[in-house]
């Protein structure tokens, strides 16, 4: 079998975070791979929001959506990201059906960059959507929240609650190859 990409098969998901600034230029060249991602009609879906950790008030309102348990880790990252989808296409104002699905991949395309500058993503599905869409004057009718990211240098585990410790570092279970995919002849 082909090897996959080094990129791809070094990616994970961590909750434990150093505590290190990542320059701002780096952090744009986080959504310039974003820029590049695939879309539909080349439409390019997302709309991005961040913070910089050390900008506390700012970063403060990305850490109060989220979920009590992703709250306890998240506030550790270097970087945090909302990353949103219009809900319509620009060209003729119909539903795009698709801007999850390309917002999803230009968030893959920051992940992926973020392995190769040398950090981590973990993306997170658990905030509070009304809440977020208040706290950034998102209007709902144009766009949709899809995750928060957290960036940054993976940390000590032993920063994390117990609970969190056990599976940290340890890769995630993968489905066998041949319970995703099906060959049809």
């Amino acid at each position: 079998m082909i090897e996959v990409a080094e990129l791809i098969k070094t990616r994970w998901s961590p909750r434990a975070f150093d505590d290190i600034t990542i320059p701002e230029e780096e952090v744009m060249a986080l959504f310039e791979a974003a820029r590049r991602a695939p879309s539909s009609m080349n439409e390019q879906p997302w709309k991005y929001y961040y913070a910089l950790k050390e900008d506390v008030s700012q970063f403060n309102r990305f850490i109060n959506c989220l979920n009590p348990g992703n709250r306890v880790w998240a506030k550790n990252a270097s970087v945090l990201i909302l990353s949103t989808a219009a809900k319509k296409f620009n060209y003729n104002g119909r539903l795009n059906k698709y801007a999850l699905h390309d917002t999803g991949a230009a968030n893959l395309q920051i992940c992926l960059q973020a392995n190769d500058m040398g950090y981590q993503a973990h993306q997170m599905g658990g905030f509070d959507q009304e809440k977020t869409l208040e706290e950034f004057g998102i209007d709902s009718n144009d766009y949709e929240p899809v995750t928060f990211i957290a960036i940054g240098k993976p940390g000590d585990a032993s920063t994390l609650p117990e609970h969190l410790r056990k599976t940290e570092g340890k890769p995630g279970q993968r489905k066998d190859i041949y319970d995703i995919v099906k060959r049809l002849k």
